[in-house]
Protein backbone atom coordinates (compact mmCIF):
# COMPACT_ATOMS: atom_id res chain seq x y z
CA UNK A 1 0.00 0.00 0.00
CA UNK A 2 1.41 3.37 -1.05
CA UNK A 3 0.78 6.45 1.08
CA UNK A 4 1.04 9.98 -0.18
CA UNK A 5 3.23 12.31 1.79
CA UNK A 6 1.23 14.79 3.92
CA UNK A 7 2.64 17.68 1.91
CA UNK A 8 1.31 16.20 -1.36
CA UNK A 9 -2.10 15.74 0.24
CA UNK A 10 -2.03 19.37 1.42
CA UNK A 11 -1.09 20.59 -2.07
CA UNK A 12 -3.84 18.59 -3.68
CA UNK A 13 -6.36 19.87 -1.12
CA UNK A 14 -5.36 23.47 -1.86
CA UNK A 15 -5.76 22.82 -5.57
CA UNK A 16 -9.19 21.27 -5.08
CA UNK A 17 -10.30 24.20 -2.90
CA UNK A 18 -9.23 26.64 -5.65
CA UNK A 19 -10.95 24.57 -8.33
CA UNK A 20 -14.20 24.26 -6.39
CA UNK A 21 -14.50 27.73 -4.84
CA UNK A 22 -13.68 30.04 -7.76
CA UNK A 23 -16.91 29.52 -9.76
CA UNK A 24 -19.02 30.34 -6.71
CA UNK A 25 -17.41 33.75 -6.26
CA UNK A 26 -19.35 35.16 -9.22
CA UNK A 27 -22.29 32.78 -9.27
CA UNK A 28 -25.52 34.66 -9.79
CA UNK A 29 -23.92 37.74 -11.31
CA UNK A 30 -24.87 36.91 -14.88
CA UNK A 31 -21.61 35.10 -15.59
CA UNK A 32 -21.56 31.64 -17.05
CA UNK A 33 -19.49 29.08 -15.23
CA UNK A 34 -17.04 28.70 -18.12
CA UNK A 35 -16.24 32.43 -17.93
CA UNK A 36 -14.82 31.75 -14.46
CA UNK A 37 -13.48 28.22 -14.91
CA UNK A 38 -11.19 29.27 -17.75
CA UNK A 39 -9.04 31.11 -15.17
CA UNK A 40 -9.11 28.52 -12.36
CA UNK A 41 -5.83 26.77 -13.32
CA UNK A 42 -3.97 30.10 -13.14
CA UNK A 43 -5.83 30.98 -9.93
CA UNK A 44 -4.70 27.64 -8.49
CA UNK A 45 -1.07 28.50 -9.32
CA UNK A 46 -1.36 31.90 -7.66
CA UNK A 47 -3.19 30.44 -4.65
CA UNK A 48 -0.63 27.70 -4.15
CA UNK A 49 2.28 30.14 -4.54
CA UNK A 50 0.65 32.59 -2.10
CA UNK A 51 0.10 29.83 0.46
CA UNK A 52 3.79 28.96 0.40
CA UNK A 53 3.83 25.88 -1.83
CA UNK A 54 7.22 25.83 -3.55
CA UNK A 55 6.86 25.72 -7.32
CA UNK A 56 9.44 25.51 -10.08
CA UNK A 57 9.77 29.31 -10.28
CA UNK A 58 12.31 30.58 -7.78
CA UNK A 59 10.44 33.82 -7.10
CA UNK A 60 7.23 35.70 -7.76
CA UNK A 61 9.07 37.66 -10.44
CA UNK A 62 9.93 34.48 -12.33
CA UNK A 63 6.33 33.31 -12.12
CA UNK A 64 4.88 36.65 -13.18
CA UNK A 65 7.23 36.92 -16.17
CA UNK A 66 6.49 33.35 -17.33
CA UNK A 67 2.74 33.37 -16.68
CA UNK A 68 2.33 36.93 -17.92
CA UNK A 69 4.27 36.11 -21.07
CA UNK A 70 2.08 33.05 -21.61
CA UNK A 71 -1.12 35.07 -21.31
CA UNK A 72 0.20 37.88 -23.50
CA UNK A 73 1.13 35.41 -26.25
CA UNK A 74 -2.24 33.65 -25.88
CA UNK A 75 -4.14 36.93 -26.07
CA UNK A 76 -2.19 38.18 -29.08
CA UNK A 77 -2.58 34.98 -31.07
CA UNK A 78 -6.27 34.51 -30.22
CA UNK A 79 -7.29 38.12 -30.83
CA UNK A 80 -5.39 38.24 -34.12
CA UNK A 81 -6.92 35.02 -35.42
CA UNK A 82 -10.45 36.00 -34.34
CA UNK A 83 -10.17 39.22 -36.35
CA UNK A 84 -8.50 37.60 -39.36
CA UNK A 85 -10.74 34.54 -39.72
CA UNK A 86 -14.21 36.02 -38.91
CA UNK A 87 -15.86 32.61 -38.44
CA UNK A 88 -19.50 32.79 -37.37
CA UNK A 89 -20.48 31.22 -34.03
CA UNK A 90 -22.91 28.29 -34.08
CA UNK A 91 -25.53 30.46 -32.31
CA UNK A 92 -25.05 33.24 -34.89
CA UNK A 93 -24.25 35.91 -32.28
CA UNK A 94 -21.06 37.20 -33.95
CA UNK A 95 -18.18 36.30 -36.26
CA UNK A 96 -15.45 35.69 -33.65
CA UNK A 97 -15.76 31.97 -33.13
CA UNK A 98 -12.28 30.82 -34.23
CA UNK A 99 -10.31 30.14 -32.06
CA UNK A 100 -11.96 29.75 -28.67
CA UNK A 101 -10.51 32.26 -26.21
CA UNK A 102 -11.92 30.31 -23.26
CA UNK A 103 -10.11 27.16 -24.40
CA UNK A 104 -6.95 29.15 -25.04
CA UNK A 105 -6.85 30.64 -21.53
CA UNK A 106 -7.89 27.39 -19.84
CA UNK A 107 -5.14 25.39 -21.57
CA UNK A 108 -2.57 28.15 -21.07
CA UNK A 109 -3.41 28.13 -17.35
CA UNK A 110 -3.22 24.33 -17.23
CA UNK A 111 0.21 24.45 -18.88
CA UNK A 112 1.37 27.05 -16.35
CA UNK A 113 0.03 24.80 -13.57
CA UNK A 114 1.93 21.83 -15.01
CA UNK A 115 5.18 23.79 -15.24
CA UNK A 116 4.89 25.15 -11.70
CA UNK A 117 3.44 22.24 -9.71
CA UNK A 118 3.34 19.17 -11.95
CA UNK A 119 6.47 17.85 -10.23
CA UNK A 120 4.57 17.50 -6.94
CA UNK A 121 1.96 15.09 -8.23
CA UNK A 122 0.76 13.99 -11.65
CA UNK A 123 -2.81 14.58 -10.40
CA UNK A 124 -2.18 18.31 -10.34
CA UNK A 125 -1.41 18.20 -14.06
CA UNK A 126 -4.34 15.89 -14.76
CA UNK A 127 -6.76 18.14 -12.87
CA UNK A 128 -5.60 21.28 -14.73
CA UNK A 129 -5.91 19.76 -18.19
CA UNK A 130 -9.19 18.01 -17.28
CA UNK A 131 -10.69 21.31 -16.23
CA UNK A 132 -9.46 22.94 -19.45
CA UNK A 133 -11.07 20.12 -21.45
CA UNK A 134 -14.36 20.58 -19.55
CA UNK A 135 -14.34 24.30 -20.30
CA UNK A 136 -13.82 23.50 -23.98
CA UNK A 137 -16.60 20.90 -24.04
CA UNK A 138 -18.94 23.35 -22.31
CA UNK A 139 -18.25 26.00 -24.96
CA UNK A 140 -19.34 23.55 -27.67
CA UNK A 141 -22.33 22.42 -25.60
CA UNK A 142 -23.51 26.04 -25.23
CA UNK A 143 -23.31 26.54 -29.03
CA UNK A 144 -20.65 29.22 -28.67
CA UNK A 145 -18.02 27.27 -30.66
CA UNK A 146 -17.48 24.45 -33.10
CA UNK A 147 -15.14 21.59 -32.17
CA UNK A 148 -12.34 22.95 -34.36
CA UNK A 149 -12.52 26.29 -32.52
CA UNK A 150 -11.86 24.73 -29.12
CA UNK A 151 -9.22 22.33 -30.48
CA UNK A 152 -7.35 25.25 -32.03
CA UNK A 153 -7.80 27.28 -28.83
CA UNK A 154 -6.42 24.42 -26.76
CA UNK A 155 -3.41 24.10 -29.04
CA UNK A 156 -2.75 27.84 -28.88
CA UNK A 157 -3.07 27.73 -25.09
CA UNK A 158 -0.54 24.92 -24.69
CA UNK A 159 1.83 26.53 -27.18
CA UNK A 160 1.60 29.94 -25.49
CA UNK A 161 2.17 28.33 -22.08
CA UNK A 162 5.30 26.59 -23.33
CA UNK A 163 6.57 29.73 -25.10
CA UNK A 164 5.89 31.85 -22.02
CA UNK A 165 7.98 29.58 -19.81
CA UNK A 166 10.73 29.31 -22.42
CA UNK A 167 10.92 33.09 -22.65
CA UNK A 168 10.64 33.43 -18.88
CA UNK A 169 13.61 31.12 -18.41
CA UNK A 170 15.60 33.14 -20.94
CA UNK A 171 14.77 36.39 -19.14
CA UNK A 172 14.91 35.33 -15.48
CA UNK A 173 16.32 31.78 -15.30
CA UNK A 174 19.66 30.58 -13.98
CA UNK A 175 21.16 30.58 -17.45
CA UNK A 176 19.50 33.81 -18.46
CA UNK A 177 20.76 35.37 -21.61
CA UNK A 178 18.71 38.55 -21.38
CA UNK A 179 18.65 41.41 -18.95
CA UNK A 180 16.23 44.27 -18.70
CA UNK A 181 17.64 47.33 -16.96
CA UNK A 182 15.55 50.38 -16.17
CA UNK A 183 16.47 53.86 -15.02
CA UNK A 184 14.25 56.93 -14.74
CA UNK A 185 15.25 58.08 -18.24
CA UNK A 186 16.00 54.84 -20.14
CA UNK A 187 15.20 51.18 -20.55
CA UNK A 188 18.03 48.89 -21.65
CA UNK A 189 17.65 45.39 -23.05
CA UNK A 190 20.84 43.31 -23.11
CA UNK A 191 21.21 39.90 -24.76
CA UNK A 192 24.29 37.75 -24.10
CA UNK A 193 25.48 35.53 -26.96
Amino acid sequence: MTCLAPSIVRYCCLLVICLVSCPYLVWGQGETVDDVLQHVPLAAVIGMKASGVQGQSASWTDLIVSAGGSYLIATGMTWSLKHLVHKERPDGSDHYSFPSGHATYAFAGATILRHEYGHLSPWITVSGYSLAALVSIDRVRRDRHHWMDVIAGGGIGVLSGELGFWLGNKLTGKKRQCQLLMSPQNIYFCYTF
